[in-house]
């Protein structure tokens, strides 16, 4: 029975201890080829989608020694994926999609200099939406400094939003939840107002990445937890959780994987060793699912995990 509660925050090293006192849960890792990008990297990709009748994975594609990024649409071709002839590219970090009133929403973040401090990025999650790929507009953009806000279609019709404010709200960044009648009902302000829910310490920080729908009207979450060490070292470990939009409850987080999970491979930085930035789960028969994700800010794998989400349905 999976226990619903409100106001307890977990710790990574807590989360850490509980996965691997568990035996750990994720099976075969395998890397995802992308060809036609030269040298420069695809990390932080979101779960394949279907687009005009084939499956495409949107990825952030940057040179190793910067961090100004695009957002591909990959097709595969044999054992690699390809760019998508005449797909748009966005100037972008880290995409993100879902289905919303049978529409595609996509999203990604947009950094842009810091109206504030001299020489810093600010940034903001903007979305877009359209019958596919080829027909994406933008609709909507978030308030500033605030990545991974995510929208999802509520068993009613409605929007569920989860939110991340960092600053004098959201500290490193905490999520919140509120939802909106429609797309066209979406504001900053709504968005800024959210309460939040009481899940990191105020020392670590995370966010949603991906939301699903579940068969009984809840919500499952797959998100990022992370951390600091002691060296300065970043720990970005893939989490779910699942929320309850009609009463506001929601579960303790697991962690489902977590980097030595994964094929060894390059990093960006020294300090990105351990990061797995959760992209999206394909949910598969038979208990099982792959989780997409991000490696150590250069590449991208998946991984074939069990269903994270079969126990709160």
């Amino acid at each position: 029975m999976t226990a619903w509660r409100e106001g307890r925050t977990q710790a990574c090293s807590e989360l850490l201890a509980a996965y691997r006192a568990g035996g750990g849960k994720a099976g075969q890792a395998e890397k995802i080829v992308f060809d036609g990008m030269g040298d420069r990297d695809v990390y932080n990709i979101a779960a394949p989608f279907e687009d005009e009748g084939e499956l495409v994975i949107a990825g952030r594609v940057e040179s190793r020694d910067s961090e100004e990024s695009e957002i591909w649409f990959f097709i595969r071709r044999g054992e690699k994926w390809v760019p998508k002839d005449g797909a748009p590219v966005f100037k972008l970090q880290d995409p993100f999609h879902t289905r919303i009133g049978g529409l595609l929403v996509f999203g990604g973040v947009q950094t842009f200099p810091h109206p504030e401090v001299e020489n810093a990025l600010s940034w903001r999650t903007v979305f877009y939406k359209g019958d596919g790929i080829a027909s994406l507009e933008r609709f909507y953009e978030g308030p500033d400094q605030m990545k991974d806000l995510r929208l999802v279609e509520l068993a009613d019709g409605s929007v569920g939003v989860f939110t991340r404010p960092q600053g004098s709200k959201g500290g490193r960044g905490k999520i919140g939840y509120t939802a909106v009648p429609s797309l066209e009902r979406l504001t900053k302000e709504v968005v800024l107002e959210a309460p939040l829910l009481e899940q990191f310490l105020d020392e670590e920080w995370g966010g949603a990445n991906e939301i699903h729908l579940l068969a009984n009207g809840k919500l499952g979450v797959l998100g990022h937890v992370a951390c600091f060490d002691e060296r300065g070292d970043r720990h970005y470990y893939p989490m779910v959780f699942a929320y309850d939009p009609l009463t506001g409850a929601y579960t303790e987080m697991s962690l489902v994987a977590e980097r030595a999970d994964f094929v060894e491979g390059p990093t960006k930085r020294d300090d990105l060793k351990d990061v797995v930035f959760s992209g999206g789960i394909v949910r598969l028969p038979e208990g099982k699912a792959e989780l997409y994700a991000g490696i150590s800010d250069a590449e991208a794998q998946k991984i074939e995990i069990e269903d994270p989400f079969i126990g709160f349905e």
